[in-house]
């Protein structure tokens, strides 16, 4: 007897759905570059730009679990992977485009300097290394395999989602207004689980306070 697996046609058109939104803007820089409509300086265009969608789509990956909670559904859930891995995957090409392009081929023995002098690449290059344990690890096995620790490690994204709001404010300088956007959203994100995790132990106490037996 032959076993098959239902396929969910509705998950999988919205996932797919999903993948072609997210690699659109990476589509579209391909397009500009390859017909010169980057600007004056490509190099600036194609590393601002494939900065910026990976902030967005770092928030947009942050907000799936408050968006579960607020709606009560859990289909949010199931595009946070796929969204954070994008948000890898433009993390990925942001730096390459500064390693390979914007250094040159002098890369290796520039970059470390450009670390240890340059807190905007410190900040950012530490977000992108804190970026690669999750990406690695974003699959059943590995979930399966890491148990309870990976939950811990990839709460992690906390802390990259700081650093990469950081890094966008002091790599700008003067005009901040889009770093401090974002940190203003990823502050309400903070704010939103910080809420739910507070109701969530006020209700677990009061729970246990009306469980007790009396004595």
């Amino acid at each position: 007897m032959v076993l098959s697996r239902r396929i969910d046609w509705r998950w999988f058109g919205l996932k797919t759905l999903a993948h072609m939104l997210a690699l659109l803007p990476a589509a579209l820089l391909i397009y500009s570059a390859l017909n010169d409509r980057l600007g004056a300086d490509p190099i600036a265009a194609l590393t601002h730009q494939t900065g910026d969608w990976a902030i967005r789509l770092l928030l947009l990956s942050l907000a799936m679990t408050p968006l579960r909670k607020i709606l009560g559904q859990a289909w949010p859930i199931r595009f946070r992977r796929l969204i954070g891995l994008y948000a890898f995957f433009y993390a990925s090409l942001h730096f390459c485009v500064y390693l390979f392009l914007d250094l040159g081929s002098g890369y290796w023995s520039q970059i470390g300097a450009d670390i240890v002098k340059r807190p905007f690449i410190t900040v950012g290059f530490s977000a992108w290394l804190l970026l690669l344990p999750l990406a690695i690890t974003s699959n059943q096995w590995m979930m399966r395999r890491l148990k309870k620790n990976w939950l811990t490690l990839h709460k992690l994204v906390y802390a990259i989602g700081i650093l990469a709001v950081l890094h966008y404010y002091w790599l700008v300088k003067s005009d901040v207004r889009e770093p401090l956007m974002y940190g203003g959203i990823l502050l309400a994100l903070f704010g939103v689980r910080l809420a739910y995790w507070q109701r969530s132990r006020t209700a677990k106490a009061s729970g246990n306070r009306h469980g007790q037996k009396p004595t």
